[in-house]
């Protein structure tokens, strides 16, 4: 079989295609053949060695992926041969034509979800889930406000949170973007290169601000967020490039929160309940995930640089 892997640490051609014998699958284990793999920005870090808990080399980068059960190991009761499935982790490493999972981290994809929607579930939806739920204990009827909603984050927790009865109002950087985030329904979309955009939010609101900013550029953002929270609001933190100034007494004023978030710290616990609304987002349609575009496994690098590079629409998938 083929996989990607990274001998060392650094741009993207730092990924090459090779071949590889098929994994051996052990006790509670499943073999999975690829029909898609998810590309997150977390999988950039990691390659350019800047995330500070980066895997040790050589490795085939990414967590995300779907396609057919091909064999299941002893123990495993959750799947069987020929089931259709997204991966949620993986054992090995996703950017391969075949993948190593422990069983937990298999979930059965709805037949009429696309294996590129299924490689697209993963990081973006558990995350999205576990901001809202776990981190901000978002709930209906609160005013969520989604910075950079166009992107594979962004537009899971747009969903979700108007699956779940919020109101959202979206963030995006371009025209395309901002069009995007509406077709998911959501009628109030501010352009984010505004800095009159934090003000507008304030007036959107009649004043009262926002419950919850899931917020994915916390150093370019952060210190702007604390004057439009509301009373008891909360900032979770999903992502960030680096260090930032905030006032504290915009906290203390509004007895608000910054909190931090990372899906890795999902408890086992967390993650079947999450993956079992999740899935049930999928049967009922609430959750559909948008894809940016399809590239060959081979163009691994091109599809870091677009992602790097570009404004966030949706999600880019490899195909093996």
């Amino acid at each position: 079989m083929k996989r990607i892997r990274v001998y060392e640490t650094g741009e993207p051609e730092v990924m090459v295609l090779e071949e590889a014998s098929e994994p051996q699958v052990g006790i509670g284990q499943v073999l999975v053949e690829v029909r898609a793999i998810g590309v997150n920005p977390v999988d950039t870090y990691l390659r350019s060695g800047k995330q500070g808990y980066n895997p040790k080399c050589p490795y085939t980068p990414g967590f995300d992926a779907a396609g057919f059960v091909e064999y299941v190991g002893e123990g495993v009761t959750t799947v069987s041969v020929g089931d259709r499935v997204y991966c949620a982790g993986t054992v090995g490493g996703a950017y391969a034509e075949k993948v190593l999972c422990d069983q937990n981290q298999v979930h059965h994809l709805p037949e009429h979800v696309s294996f590129a929607q299924g490689a697209s579930i993963g990081v973006p939806y558990v995350t999205a889930y576990r901001a809202l739920f776990y981190r901000a204990y978002a709930e209906p009827g609160d005013l969520v406000l989604v910075h950079g909603a166009s992107g594979g984050v962004g537009l899971a927790a747009v969903q979700i949170a108007c699956a779940a009865g919020m109101t959202v109002i979206g963030t995006a950087g371009t025209e395309r973007g901002r069009q995007l985030v509406q077709e998911q329904g959501v009628k109030d979309v501010l352009d984010h290169h505004d800095s009159q955009h934090f003000a507008q939010v304030l007036k959107n609101t009649n004043g009262q601000g926002v419950n919850v900013i899931l917020e994915m550029l916390a150093n370019i953002n952060l210190g702007n967020d604390l004057p439009i929270l509301a009373k008891g609001g909360r900032v979770v933190v999903i992502g960030s490039r680096g260090d930032v100034t905030i006032t504290p007494r915009h906290l203390m004023k509004q007895d608000a929160s910054i909190i931090g978030m990372s899906s890795v710290n999902a408890s086992p616990q967390e993650l079947i309940r999450i993956h079992a609304a999740l899935i049930a987002g999928l049967e009922n349609r609430s959750l559909q995930p948008v894809i940016e575009k399809e590239l060959p496994l081979i163009e691994a690098a091109q599809a870091h640089h677009l992602l790097m590079e570009s404004s966030a629409y949706g999600k880019i998938v490899l195909i093996p």
